[in-house]
């Protein structure tokens, strides 16, 4: 009986094949199996997977707006993105005597007064206009923008202005080792006392200083690539922490 009970199932040489074969087929069988399980209910696109596609999806999040930024990171509306949030409601109907849009014999006496002027005006307000076209939130740069696409849309030729100077790198390229430590009697970044002496005689006296040099300090603390704008908004961030 003991015999019998341990005789082995396999008898003939095919029998053998056939059991190898199902052996090394079986678990194939069962991945792919499992793989369609997993899938179910999946159906994929070959357009959804291009490249333009994923691009599309995931836009939202990794969009970065690359426009040109002011002061502290703002991100500058244009010319016309301004006209159309501000002054749109004035200059499209010519109410209150506001230079109609696009209207030549309108804009014609006031284009003659020049860019620096009509901006002035714009900042400072006119007549039933208020300042900045009553948006004070709008930096100068971009009150400029408004007045130079509205002038030229009138026939002007004015020129875009640029975006203002960043202070705060400019310091920390050229202002900052000096100041940063306070080297050669340079008034230390952020000290009210060291900085008070200065402004004495006003803000414009330190930025005269400042391009122009003074004691250790050469013109435009020795960095002759800088213009006066990028000079003078170094100097307005080290006042700023002053402030």
């Amino acid at each position: 009986m003991s015999a019998k009970r341990h005789e082995s199932l396999i008898k003939t040489p095919k029998q053998l094949v056939t059991v190898l074969v199902l052996a090394f087929v079986a678990p194939i069988i069962v991945i792919i199996l499992l793989a369609q399980l997993a899938t179910s209910g999946r159906t994929y696109d070959e357009d959804a997977r291009s490249p333009e596609a994923i691009a599309k999806r995931i836009k939202p999040v990794a969009e970065v707006n690359l426009g040109a930024a002011g002061p502290g990171g703002k991100i500058l509306k244009t010319g016309e993105e301004i006209y159309k949030s501000v002054c749109m409601a004035c200059h499209t109907t010519g109410i209150a005597k506001a230079p109609k849009f696009g209207d030549r014999r309108d804009w014609a006496p006031r284009i003659r007064e020049g860019q620096k002027e009509l901006v002035r005006v714009a900042l400072k307000g006119e007549g039933a206009m208020p300042p900045r076209g009553g948006a004070s939130e709008l930096s100068d740069v971009e009150v400029e923008r408004a007045v130079v696409y509205m002038a030229n849309a009138a026939g002007a030729k004015f020129k875009e202005p640029a975006a203002p100077a960043d202070g705060r790198k400019v310091y920390e390229s050229t202002c900052m080792g000096c100041h940063g430590a306070g080297v050669a009697n340079a008034p230390k970044f952020g000290d009210k006392k060291a900085w008070a002496m200065h402004l004495m005689h006003g803000t414009e006296h330190v930025y005269e200083n400042a391009l122009k040099g003074k004691g250790a300090m050469p013109p435009k603390g020795g960095n002759l690539t800088l213009s006066e704008a990028e000079v003078k908004a170094a100097v307005d961030y080290m006042l700023d922490a002053v402030k």
